[in-house]
C-alpha cells in the first residue's frame, strides 16, 4: 500500500505531503490542484510501465499510430512549478513488513538523451538505501560528472564476513533508474528485487472515470479487466455473476442501490459478432438493457466491476466517485468502498459532495485530505481534515457537510494555516 505521497515542485505544490490510507478522500475547490494530484499518480504509474520520460511526460505511440500512453495531463513544462528548473515526488509504500521509499527528481536538459532527465533518484528500505544517485560527498558518484548517464550507487553487500563498497552503475537520464537496474548482472538479486517490487505497486494503478456510452457497448466474452473509460462492463460483470458467490453479491447491490428487484443479469450474444450485451431482469419479468438503465445505475455497476472484479488489486483513484448517485444513496458507495478496501484494493477518489463528508465514518475520516490555494500565495497546500483546529469537535456539533459548504476549510487553512508555506 502506498503510504504518502510527497511533490516538490510540481505543478502547483511547492512542497506538500499527500498521506495515504486504505480509502483516501480528497476535497477542494475547482482549481485548487485536485487533478494535479492525480497527474502525480499517473507520472508514477509511467515509471512503473517502464517508460522513458518523455514518453510519461508527452505519451507513446504504438504500430499504426495507436495511442498505448496519454501522457500527462497539459504541456511537459508545466509540470514544472513556475519559475523552478526541476520538480520531485517521493513516494514511501508499506509492502509486507517492509518500509520502502523512492524518489526521482526531473529537469530539463537539450542534449542527445532528450529534454527531460532525471537529475536524482533514490530507492530506501527503511532507512538504508538500496541506490541512489547521490550517496555522499565523499563519493564520486555524488559529483555526477557524466552527463550523458546517471551514475548510482548501489548498497552495499556482505561477502565472506567483510564490507565492500557497493557497485558503481551507469544508467540512462532519460529514464528512471528503477526500471533500468535489472538490465546490470551485478546487481544483487535482493536489490533488483526491492526494485521490481516498487515498479510493479506503481505500474498498478488505475484511473477510473466511466462514461455511459462506453458502458452501454457491447464486449467480447473473457474480458476481466474494466477499462478506465468503462469499457468491457458486460464481460468483466459477466464473469462475476458466473460466480455463485460474487453474483449473490452482485444482486443485493444492485438491489439496494435502485427500486428495481432484481431476479437476474442476463447477457445476450449478438449472432454476428458474439458480442455480449447487459440487461437486468426483475421478479416481474421486466428486462432493462443496458440502453435504458440511468447512468448512475451504470456508474456504480462499473465501481463494482472494478472494485470486485478478478483484476482487483493496487491503486483505484476515482474522480468525483459520487457523480450520478443520489445523495441518499451514498452510504451504499461508502460501504462498498471500505468492504473492498480491506483487501488488496487501496482506493483514492476526489469530491465535491458534502454528503460524502457527513456519512464517512471515523477511520475514513483521518484520511480526507483538503487542498487549497492559500489567498497570499500561488501555490496550493494539502492538510489533513483531521488536523485542521478543533475539526473533530465541528464534525461532532455541525457536521462536515455543511463546513464544506460554507468553505470553513479554506478558510481555516488561509488564516489559521501553521506549517509554512513557499511562494
Amino acid at each position: 500500500m502506498i503510504t504518502s505521497l510527497r511533490l516538490r515542485d510540481f505543478k502547483n505544490f511547492a512542497d506538500e505531503t499527500l498521506y495515504l490510507g486504505p480509502l483516501t478522500i480528497i476535497v477542494g475547490a475547482n482549481a485548487s490542484g485536485k487533478s494535479n494530484l492525480r497527474d502525480a499518480f499517473q507520472f508514477l504509474q509511467g515509471i512503473g510501465h517502464g517508460f522513458t520520460l518523455s514518453e510519461i511526460i508527452d505519451g507513446r505511440l504504438g504500430p499504426g499510430g495507436l495511442v498505448l500512453w496519454s501522457g500527462i495531463r497539459g504541456p511537459g513544462l508545466e509540470l514544472f512549478r513556475f519559475g523552478q528548473d526541476t520538480f520531485a515526488l517521493h513516494v514511501a509504500l508499506q509492502l509486507d513488513k517492509n518500509q520502502l521509499e523512492y524518489s526521482i527528481e526531473v529537469g530539463t536538459e537539450s542534449n542527445s538523451v532528450g529534454f527531460f532527465r532525471v537529475v536524482r533518484e533514490e530507492l530506501k528500505v527503511g532507512d538504508q538505501w538500496i541506490f541512489t544517485s547521490h550517496p555522499g560527498a565523499g563519493d564520486p558518484v555524488h559529483r555526477q560528472a557524466d552527463d550523458t548517464h546517471l551514475l548510482l550507487r548501489m548498497a552495499k553487500a556482505k561477502e565472506k564476513g567483510q564490507r565492500k563498497f557497493g557497485y558503481r552503475i551507469a544508467v540512462r537520464p532519460n529514464q528512471p533508474a528503477l526500471t533500468q537496474v535489472h538490465e546490470h548482472s551485478h546487481v544483487l538479486r535482493a536489490h533488483k528485487a526491492y526494485a521490481e517490487a516498487v515498479r510493479f505497486v506503481l505500474a498498478n494503478m488505475r484511473f477510473l472515470d466511466p462514461i455511459p456510452e462506453k458502458m452501454r457497448m457491447p464486449a467480447f466474452p473473457g474480458q476481466t479487466v474494466l477499462g478506465d473509460r468503462g469499457e468491457h462492463l458486460p464481460a468483466v460483470l459477466k464473469t462475476l455473476w458466473e460466480d455463485q458467490d460474487l453474483g449473490a453479491t452482485l444482486t443485493d447491490w444492485i438491489n439496494e442501490l435502485t427500486p428495481m428487484d432484481v431476479q437476474d443479469l442476463v447477457f445476450p450474444p449478438d449472432l454476428l459478432t458474439h458480442e455480449i450485451r447487459l440487461a437486468i431482469v426483475e421478479r416481474d419479468g421486466n428486462r432493462v438493457s443496458a440502453y435504458g438503465m440511468s447512468d448512475g445505475t451504470l456508474r456504480f455497476l462499473a465501481m463494482l466491476a472494478a472494485l470486485l472484479g478478478p483484476s482487483a488489486q493496487g491503486l483505484l483513484f476515482f474522480e468525483e466517485i459520487d457523480n450520478g448517485l443520489h445523495p441518499s444513496r451514498l452510504y451504499l458507495l461508502l460501504d462498498l468502498l471500505k468492504v473492498t478496501t480491506d483487501g488488496q484494493v487501496q482506493v483514492v477518489t476526489t469530491t465535491h459532495s458534502p454528503a460524502i463528508l457527513a456519512k464517512v465514518d471515523g477511520d475514513t475520516f483521518e484520511d480526507i485530505a483538503v487542498v487549497c490555494r492559500r489567498s497570499d500565495a500561488s501555490s496550493a497546500v494539502i492538510r489533513r481534515l483531521a488536523n485542521l483546529p478543533d475539526a473533530h469537535e465541528l464534525r461532532n456539533s455541525q457536521g462536515m457537510d455543511r463546513l464544506h459548504t460554507s468553505g470553513w476549510m479554506e478558510d481555516i487553512i488561509d488564516f489559521d494555516d501553521e506549517e509554512p508555506v513557499a511562494a
